[in-house]
């Protein structure tokens, strides 16, 4: 029997990528949503992977939802905390709500996702927790106060969790992207996105497979003795 990864924001963008190449190595993958009912339709339909809609900023909806993963598919051994918002404005213009509404689904979320799931793998002795982080919470960016603060608690839920849940077999480590060519991404003024690209040394923005394939690795039986770490994969435009 497979085993099951469940990807949060999963049916799009770098999300996608991951639930696609999970499923292509052999894991029974769930992807959530938070409103895209079209995209994650299309998402299923070209992927063959089921969607499940809930708004991770709300723990008794991931409760729920988590629990009907399960029905369906079966114990979660794997879980990959991708989904998050931006709500960019620089700090003296940025409102609380703006504040908050990060807040809550990039770092509240994260809590919300994995805490569910948590004791389960505790019993079963196996785990792989994998949190999308972001280049840009562990150096800044202009006008996302809100953003990296959330990105860099990110690293701190992954280097507390590792020293938990190590004695129980389960693993949690970060990825910190830099600029990946999303639909969001691509969809900037072509001057600003060449700017971005000739701050990052290899030349190029990266793909949502190069992040993908870092998933894959980090939730295999291969990467065992890899706890509490992270990942940049920025091309070299930031290091830690």
């Amino acid at each position: 029997m497979s085993r099951v990864a469940l990807v949060t924001g999963g049916s799009r963008g770098i999300g996608a990528s991951i639930s696609n190449a999970l499923k292509d190595a052999g894991y029974s993958v769930a992807a959530t949503y938070a409103g895209n009912d079209e995209a994650a339709a299309k998402f299923t339909d070209e992927s063959g992977i089921k969607t499940y809609k809930w708004n991770v900023s709300d723990y008794g909806a991931c409760k729920d939802g988590i629990a009907s993963v399960e029905a369906d598919l079966g114990p979660i051994d794997v879980v990959v905390a991708n989904a998050g918002i931006t709500r960019d404005a620089p700090f003296h213009k940025m409102t609380p709500e703006q504040w908050q509404e990060v807040i809550d689904t990039n770092l509240t979320g994260v809590f919300n996702t994995v805490h569910p799931i948590w004791p389960g793998m505790r019993e079963r002795k196996f785990g792989r927790v994998i949190v999308i982080s972001s280049i840009n919470g562990q150096k800044g960016q202009f006008a996302q106060v809100n953003y990296a603060a959330t990105k860099a608690g990110d690293l701190g839920i992954v280097k507390s969790l590792a020293q938990e849940g190590a004695r129980a077999g389960i693993t949690a480590n970060a990825i910190c992207p830099g600029y990946i060519a999303t639909e969001m991404v691509m969809a900037v003024p072509e001057k600003v996105r060449e700017s971005i690209i000739g701050q990052i040394p290899a030349g190029r923005l990266g793909e949502p497979e190069e992040i993908a394939r870092c998933v894959v690795f980090l939730a295999s039986d291969d990467a065992g003795f890899i706890n509490g770490s992270t990942i940049s994969a920025n091309g070299a435009q930031f290091f830690v």
